[in-house]
This record gives C-alpha cells, sequence and structure tokens, in this order.
C-alpha cells in the first residue's frame, strides 16, 4: 500500500511516499480503508524524534495520528462493527499510521462516524476532542459554573475545548489573536483575551482550570490565574508511573518536570500532564455531541494526499485555525 514514512529521526526532514507492507489484522482488530486523515504538531515531533525516548518506534514508520474511513474486514473477536461501517479513531499511539491507504485499529479505539460530518471532517476531530475530553472531563472533571482557561483557543485543541466546556456549563476565557477573536466567540468564548495587546496573567484571576498547549513561559504564567491545571508538558511522575515506564525514566521525568511542580505547590496549585490515549467509548460520547450539533468542526485547510509533505509544513506554520486534513480516497 501507498504510505508517508519516515525511515530515520530528522527535525523538519521530509517524509518518504514509498510502498508499504498492508498491516497485520488483530483477532481484536478493524481494518480500516482510509479515505482522510489529518496532520497534527505531534506528527512532526514524533519525526523529530522528541518521543523517542518514551515512544521507541521501529523504523521506517508511517506516521499519522487520526482517521476516518470504512471497515473492511473485522478481525475474530470483532463483534461490534462489520465490514462497510464508517468509523472513525485516534489509533493507540503505538499502532499509529494513518498517512497511509489502509490501517489495522484495536476495535475498542474505534468508534463509528458522526453521521452529519464528512471523512475529512470526522479525521480532523479524534485526537484533539479526546485530547479536550480527557482533559476536561476525565482529569479536571469540570462541574457547571467553574471558570476555564483555554490557551490557543484558535488551535485544533482549542477550538474542540471551547465547545466543550460551554457544553459542560463552564464560563469560557480564551487566548488568540485580532485575526482570530470573532472565530473564538463563535465557538463560546466568553473572553477573549487578545495576546498581540494584553498579558492574560493581568486579565484574569481566579479561574478554576487552564488548558494550555503553549510553552513554558505561558505555562508559568498560567499559575497566578488559576487553582488548577492540566496542561501538555513537560511530563511528570505520575505520567511515568500510569505508562509503566521504567525507574529510569521515571526519574528523567521527575527532573523535567520539578521546576514546575514545585512553583505549583507553592501556589498550592495542582499540575498535571496529560498525554491522551486512544479511547473508542469516549469517542463515541463526542460523536452524540457533534450529531446534537453541541461541538461542529473547524478545518483550515484540505491537502490531496500526494501532498502530505506540505500539509505538515503548513501545520508548522503555527498559524493553523483549527486542522489540516488530508484526503486519501
Amino acid at each position: 500500500m501507498k504510505a508517508f514514512l519516515i525511515d530515520r529521526y530528522k527535525k523538519g526532514g521530509a517524509l518518504r511516499l514509498g510502498q508499504s507492507p498492508e498491516p497485520q489484522l488483530r483477532k481484536n482488530d478493524v481494518m480500516v480503508e482510509i479515505h482522510a486523515a489529518s496532520v497534527n504538531p505531534l506528527d512532526a515531533k514524533i519525526r523529530d524524534g522528541e518521543f523517542k525516548l518514551v515512544l521507541p518506534y521501529r523504523l521506517p514508520l508511517v506516521l499519522g495520528n487520526d482517521v476516518a474511513g470504512v471497515v473492511v474486514r473485522v478481525g475474530a473477536n470483532v463483534r461490534q462493527f462489520k465490514p462497510g461501517d464508517e468509523v472513525y479513531a485516534r489509533p493507540d499511539q503505538d499502532r499509529i499510521g494513518t498517512f497511509a491507504e489502509y490501517i489495522a485499529i484495536d476495535a475498542a479505539d474505534v468508534a463509528l462516524k458522526p453521521a452529519n460530518l464528512s471523512m475529512e471532517e470526522a479525521a480532523s476531530i479524534p485526537l484533539v476532542a479526546l485530547t479536550a475530553w480527557q482533559a476536561l472531563v476525565e482529569r479536571a472533571k469540570l462541574q457547571k459554573g467553574q471558570r476555564v482557561l483555554i490557551h490557543a483557543g484558535s488551535g485544533g485543541v482549542g477550538t474542540v475545548a471551547i465547545q466543550l466546556a460551554k457544553h459542560l456549563g463552564a464560563h469560557v476565557a480564551t487566548t488568540a489573536s485580532t485575526s482570530n477573536t470573532a472565530l473564538v466567540k463563535s465557538l463560546g468564548a466568553d473572553v477573549v483575551v487578545d495576546y498581540k495587546k494584553d498579558d492574560f496573567e493581568t486579565v484574569l484571576k481566579g479561574y478554576d482550570v487552564v488548558l494550555n498547549s503553549l510553552d513554558k513561559e505561558t505555562l508559568e504564567k498560567s499559575l497566578g490565574v488559576l487553582k488548577l491545571i492540566s496542561i501538555s508538558g513537560p511530563p511528570d511522575p505520575d505520567f511515568a508511573r500510569e505508562n509503566g515506564f521504567g525507574w529510569l525514566l521515571q526519574q528523567v521525568m521527575r527532573f523535567l518536570s520539578f521546576g514546575i511542580r514545585r512553583k505549583s505547590k507553592r501556589r498550592g496549585i495542582g499540575y498535571s500532564f496529560l498525554f491522551m490515549t486512544a479511547n473508542g467509548a469516549q469517542l463515541g460520547k463526542i460523536t452524540a455531541l457533534i450529531e446534537a450539533g453541541a461541538i461542529r468542526t473547524v478545518i483550515d485547510r484540505a491537502f490531496p494526499f500526494e501532498k502530505t509533505n506540505e500539509a505538515l509544513d503548513y501545520v508548522e506554520t503555527g498559524r493553523v485555525k483549527g486542522k489540516v486534513v488530508i484526503t486519501v480516497k
């Protein structure tokens, strides 16, 4: 099958379009003919080798972490899906590979595609929506009336997180540029801090949750406006233990997160690192919200499969509104 691969880790390196063996179908898997995939900053980070210590992939590696497509075969133990089903998923982190024509995914990580979305729209959802769900619902346990700050509201995670937080009944603040203010307001943001004009830490106070996907400086500034924080780095010892990492990696992550954990503790704030995981049941709940109109997709651009490298380059500009997708079939 055709696929975009990396043969070695290289910062900024181009993906190679080549032939890759069709993935093996295990007894709990569904084989999905890929119609669309989305491109995430995570793909660039994997290509650059940023996760090679914690995610030791075997090279050559097919990249891609979001998929929408049609089930063509099912494993012997699979009962909830059948050939012809339209599905979407974020494959488990050790079985990625959606920049290709086919992928085998554990059925537990798959959900039926929302009926009101195209394949491209559906492919834009899984990774960012599961990140928002696991941060706000599972980790923060966000309640009606609470106040949440979502950084980078016009980005992939931000556009979904704003809508999910509003659905949960929260008061939502977000950061965005002047040109993206109308977009985030249309998604439900109550307060928009234009980061080109104002510093959010001087404008906002007393928030219950901050969802941060930006840099270390933004993370540390966020300590001044909240009681609880759920963010995307640096990894902490709890993350290492939950993922079964050995003693050495646990100590590395303890060191990496020492500074922010110490500063958080001094302020009486909980710090939590989140690396989202595949989960078909949670994705099914997100499907219901999408079909009910509580969450809509935001797609910046769609690229043909052959221009996957261009799509990845565009994501790396950092100026994407919502998501970038590629049409495979």
